[in-house]
């Protein structure tokens, strides 16, 4: 179909990726979906109501992950949104170096080299279902807000996540293509990687508000929308009380 939208999601083998694969398949998007875990991305590509597309993706392996991007968009009909989900979290007060590297490793590393292969190809390419140029939606954290002493590589990665996600916005001034940046900032999701507590919400709960969020073309969306006012106050709080608070 000329008018079929589609969509890629980075991290869509479980938790919030998964949850969104089924809302936005839901919404009537393709959905093509990338992951480690390929047989997993398969059942859950058959229970869609469209059609998907599998690329198996391990985004540490950065030169490899760009190329199974581009090979994904190339067996989509139209990418006009991705969407990247991966990322991996370890409490680490210790600060043994296998865990920090392995954050870095994903959520800075492996974020970047995905997310300048999607602006690549929105910039290049315009047969797209809608009428913009493409849109990408990057999952920070509320945790970008403040350091952590119990799992500071996850923080300061999320940190990297929501300041080169504005800094792609801010690139998008001067730009022709007309590409939306996304910046999606969760609390705590009820996922295998939760270090979770108060306010905890579903990764449907969450699907369903970045979803909201996207069709909105949202610059900016916190999960749940009652974060906001964490954010708020991480952000005006004296570093003094931080510590002695968290």
């Amino acid at each position: 179909m000329a008018n079929q939208r589609g969509a890629i999601i980075v991290g869509a083998s479980s938790g919030i990726g998964e949850a969104l694969a089924r809302r936005l398949a839901n919404d009537g998007y393709e959905i093509g979906m990338a992951a480690r875990r390929t047989e997993r991305m398969q059942r859950i590509g058959a229970a869609l109501p469209t059609k998907s597309y599998v690329a198996t993706m391990d985004v540490t392996a950065t030169e490899d992950a760009r190329a199974g991007f581009f090979e994904l968009t190339e067996a989509m009909p139209s990418v006009d949104l991705v969407v990247i989900s991966a990322g991996t979290a370890a409490r680490n007060r210790d600060l043994e170096w296998e865990p920090e590297r392995r954050t870095i490793d994903v959520n800075v590393r492996g974020f970047t080299a995905v997310a300048t292969a999607a602006m690549e190809y929105f910039e290049q390419n315009s047969d797209h279902a809608s009428e913009a140029n493409g849109h990408l939606v990057g999952l920070s954290s509320v945790a970008a807000h403040v350091g952590n002493d119990d799992a500071p590589a996850y923080n300061a990665s999320k940190a990297y996540v929501s300041t080169y996600l504005e800094g792609l916005r801010y690139r998008q001034t001067d730009r022709d293509a007309d590409v939306t940046i996304t910046t999606i900032e969760p609390g705590f999701v009820d996922t295998e990687l939760s270090m979770g507590g108060f306010w905890e919400c579903s990764p449907e709960t969450a699907a369903e508000q970045i979803a909201r969020a996207i069709a909105k073309k949202r610059t900016h969306a916190y999960v749940t929308r009652r974060w906001r006012a964490i954010a708020w106050l991480l952000d005006l709080a004296p570093e003094a009380l931080l510590r002695r608070l968290l």
